[in-house]
């Protein structure tokens, strides 16, 4: 008994944008609409595919350098707002919260940063605070959402996509919710190991 999920909203910010195209490609034949920020805003336009940006969304530009972009009650409430529950779909409502059902992101290079043998200053910078928000967001709501933690995951979506269009099962969005977890718990870990040096 599956719960299928339609897909209409994705939300995509990426630092790798190798491999997108072709789930773009995918997922715009299907007809979901695009919400991004910066470079992918302008990867996914350069492909000719309609994108909003998350600034009209939540009516803030990226600021402090682009450290903050997509932390905003409208878009973690559009993420994380439960689907069957009234009070949520009221709220949403209320402050004008666009439903989010596929987050598609992946994390700042920490670990190749360090290995580079960058400066400090540079490590700090890629210990991404916005993508690793968004995907614990999606995998906690993985009853309602679809989250695709890095670009490894692009294929197995994409599989999924050509098999039963833009729907998914919840064992689907489990099997993407524990991949998410392993991607944050990893990324913390070499995190921790910088610090703990």
């Amino acid at each position: 008994m599956a719960e299928t999920k339609n897909i209409k909203t994705a939300l995509v910010s990426v630092f790798h944008k190798d491999g997108l195209d072709e789930l773009l490609a995918k997922l715009n034949e299907e007809g979901v609409k695009f919400l991004s920020t910066g470079g992918t805003q302008k990867f996914i336009e350069s492909l000719g595919y309609e994108c909003e940006k998350v600034e009209e969304v939540t009516t803030y530009p990226s600021i402090l350098g682009g450290r903050v972009k997509t932390l905003h009650p409208k878009i973690f409430g559009g993420i994380l707002a439960r689907r069957d529950n009234e009070g949520d779909q009221e709220q949403m409502k209320e402050y004008k919260i666009p439903s989010i059902d596929l987050v598609i992101v992946d994390l700042y290079p920490f670990e190749q940063t360090v290995a580079s043998g960058a400066s400090d200053a540079d490590i700090i910078e890629k210990i991404d605070i916005g993508g690793i928000s968004l995907i614990r967001a999606g995998a906690k709501n993985f009853k309602d959402v679809v989250i695709v933690p890095s670009k490894t995951e692009y294929g197995v979506l994409l599989d999924i996509l050509k098999k039963k269009g833009a729907e998914t099962d919840i064992e689907d969005r489990k099997m993407f919710a524990e991949r998410a977890f392993g991607v944050s718990s990893h990324y913390d870990t070499a995190i921790h190991a910088w610090f703990a040096k």
